[in-house]
């Protein structure tokens, strides 16, 4: 079947009428922006929604900006507008490593970074850079916004925390001193999802690792956030041993199925390879030493 069920559809032209449209229409309503998760879910009635409420006039929630110490990107920003800001590629490179092997320029121009976390899909690479990250979303309802970690946000496979009547607005990243990150991927052509892809990020101080982050995509059911590495590496001083290590962590915490992408030793393999290659050039980065 490649014909999506029967649906209603409107277009909100503002964040309070695209609210009350889900309010309105019930649980079985969707928004649509970039539509590239969505619809071809719709296509193969693996999702069958029975409204669909277009917010691509909502272009107050795309945007990339600094504020309060932390860097806020709206849920409506597209890919290619985080593949080219160079605000972002400034505070956290991870961002652009993910976007050049995101899919194919058709996707990049339309799809958003809200439409790729609500999806929860476990080989999305945008969840593992937020979750490196430590990134929180807001959220925004009829009674007002919540914000909640992105642990908190996703909260199984497609599945998030966003509930009936209220729509991802925004992610918000803490901008501290001497951050550095990285993101690697391995698929099986350009553009595939991914047979593994780790996103790492580190806070250094005089050589000493402050704080990490580390998560892994299409390992696991949902995004891997590989907590054990991180409390390794926080206190210590940055070396391959220890990364080496932390790679040992990430394949041993994540959870693959064997598919036609690989065999699950093979991906336990290449989560900890991409771990090591994030970890170096995260390190790299935040002491300016990329080469």
């Amino acid at each position: 079947m490649q014909t999506p069920a029967p649906f209603g559809y409107e277009r909100a032209t503002s964040v309070e009428g695209a609210i009350a449209a889900l309010q309105r229409l019930g649980p079985e309503a969707r928004l649509v922006a970039g539509g590239h998760s969505l619809l071809p879910m719709m296509k193969l009635r693996l999702a069958t929604p029975e409204h669909l409420v277009d917010i691509n006039d909502l272009h107050e929630l795309a945007y990339i900006g600094e504020k309060g110490g932390e860097l806020a990107i709206g849920a409506l920003t597209r890919h290619v507008e985080l593949l080219k800001s160079d605000l972002l590629a400034e505070r956290f490179p991870i961002f652009r490593d993910a976007e050049q092997v995101i899919a194919d320029p058709v996707v990049r121009n339309r799809g958003t970074i809200g439409g790729s976390l609500c999806q929860a899909d476990a080989a999305e690479d945008l969840s593992a850079v937020c979750t490196a990250l430590k990134a929180k979303c807001v959220i925004r309802g009829a009674d007002g916004e919540r914000v909640v970690s992105i642990e908190e946000f996703h909260v199984g496979p497609f599945t998030t925390a966003v509930g009936d009547g209220e729509m991802l607005t925004a992610v918000r990243i803490p901008i501290r001193p001497g951050a550095g990150s990285a993101h690697e991927k391995v698929g099986r052509r350009a553009g595939d999802w991914a047979i593994a892809a780790a996103s790492a990020a580190v806070w250094v101080d005089g050589g000493r690792i402050v704080d990490a982050g580390v998560a892994l995509a299409a390992v696991g059911l949902t995004t891997i956030h590989v907590t054990r590495a991180e409390e390794l590496l926080r206190g210590e001083s940055l070396s391959d041993e220890l990364f080496a290590e932390a790679a040992r962590i990430s394949s041993a915490d994540c959870s693959p199925t064997a598919d036609g992408r690989g065999a699950v030793d093979y991906k336990r393999h290449l989560a900890g390879v991409l771990t090591t290659r994030a970890l170096r050039r995260a390190a790299a980065r935040a002491l300016q030493q990329e080469a």
